[in-house]
């Protein structure tokens, strides 16, 4: 079974900059069957909503249109590592993030399933 765990969150001021990570372990990267990898989030109040992901075969990336042009996922293959590197941080981009396995791709955007993975979580707070 795929862990994932994510790191990297904190508390910055609007217009800064974190870089998340996710280690992806219980399966080697080219062995793990998820066709996509990415990252959703979480406001209080608010569901969970994708905000980036990353075909593991191709590297297409997709986002959500409210992230588009500041927030970049990337991943190195050979260190199971995915990476949400965000720039211009905005209060709206406080949540809980984590890292997912296992979902689809509706109109551009990460949207879970039954069967997609979780990591714990990591609290990303943006002031103004």
């Amino acid at each position: 079974q795929v862990q994932l765990v994510e790191s990297g969150g904190g508390s910055v001021q609007a217009g800064g900059s974190l870089r998340l990570s996710c280690t992806i372990s219980g399966y080697t990267y080219s062995s793990y069957s998820s066709y996509y990898l990415g990252w959703f989030r979480q406001a209080p109040g608010k569901e969970r909503e994708g905000v980036a992901a990353i075909r593991r075969s191709t590297g297409s990336t997709y986002y959500a249109d409210s992230v588009k042009g500041r927030f970049t996922i990337s991943r190195d293959s050979a260190r199971n590592l995915l990476y949400l590197q965000m720039n211009n941080l905005k209060p709206e981009d406080t949540a809980m993030y984590y890292c997912a396995g296992d979902f689809v791709i509706v109109n551009g955007v990460p949207q879970s399933t039954e069967r997609t993975s979780w990591g714990q979580g990591t609290q990303v707070t943006v002031s103004s």
